[in-house]
């Protein structure tokens, strides 16, 4: 992927290293978290649903150090700072196309735990979106896991993660992670869990439109980049991640979607550029 001639991003919260509050939880601390954590990762389940009914002390969370790290000093995280510049870039360009103005979100770089409006994150819960303070939460050893562990190498797969989780803050701007709240809330544990699988494969087809208008402004996909954002698609679906974790599959707990539907809908936006061609709540079967 050429990235290296990209805009860094300044909406970039560097706080790692930071200390975190861990004993701001009501009713259970730090270790409730932990078990949060434990019960999302082998049931399958979106640990940031979990952890909104997780109550936190009004205590702030100590605040980032201000964005801008010097240019060179960490090639990760200026990786992470320029993905993030070329996502604004695009769905800047995207919205107004529509008559609307995109509001960034803002991306903090943590170590360990983190706490956000959501709850406190862990590391291993991987990246995710916030939509109570619009900021996507990272963990860079993430991209160690992505290349060991689930052997999806490459910085086309790095990038696709942080697109897909800005694809989460477009659909908090556009009313629809709510309008799927609400309903989730409506309706029983295998509906919610549906809604959900729909919620995250159109963050995926997101993704895919980011990286199509992207390459349509500013060349950056290189040979093998493709395959490598589709094999982060496949490598995390929730039936491989299940099938690892506890040996046999429960379609009905899916939060996230298969392999083979994230991987359909990531090519699709990447092959269409077309937002409107991401309406998975629009299909009998995503």
């Amino acid at each position: 992927m050429r990235w290296e001639r990209g805009r860094r991003s300044d909406n970039v919260e560097d706080r790692r290293g930071l200390p975190v509050r861990r004993g701001g939880l009501v009713g259970g601390g730090i270790g409730t978290v932990l078990v949060v954590l434990a019960i999302s990762y082998f049931l399958g389940v979106d640990p940031t649903l979990l952890l909104q009914n997780v109550p936190l002390d009004s205590t702030p969370a100590p605040a980032g150090p201000a964005p801008g790290l010097e240019p060179g000093a960490d090639p990760q995280a200026d990786f992470v700072a320029t993905v993030l510049g070329y996502t604004e870039d695009t769905w800047q360009q995207l919205f107004r196309e529509t008559g609307s103005t995109y509001e960034p979100p803002r991306l903090v770089l943590f170590s360990g735990l983190v706490q956000s409006a959501c709850g406190m994150g862990q590391a291993a819960m991987g990246p995710f979106y916030c939509p109570g303070d619009r900021k996507v939460y990272i963990d860079l050893d993430f991209y160690r896991e992505l290349r060991d562990r689930f052997q999806a190498p490459g910085d086309f797969a790095q990038a696709y993660v942080i697109a897909h989780e800005v694809g989460h803050h477009v659909q908090n701007l556009l009313g629809t992670s709510a309008k799927v709240q609400r309903a989730r809330q409506a309706t029983d544990e295998t509906q919610a869990n549906a809604l959900s699988v729909r919620l995250e494969l159109q963050a995926d087809c997101y993704a895919g439109v980011w990286a199509n208008r992207t390459e349509q402004a500013q060349p950056i996909l290189e040979q093998g980049d493709v395959e490598e954002g589709l094999a982060a698609a496949a490598a995390i679906g929730d039936d491989r991640l299940q099938q690892q974790g506890r040996g046999y599959v429960t379609p009905d707990s899916f939060t996230h979607g298969s392999s083979a539907q994230r991987v359909r809908w990531f090519r699709r936006g990447l092959e269409t550029g077309d937002p409107a061609q991401c309406d998975t709540f629009a299909t009998d079967g995503p």
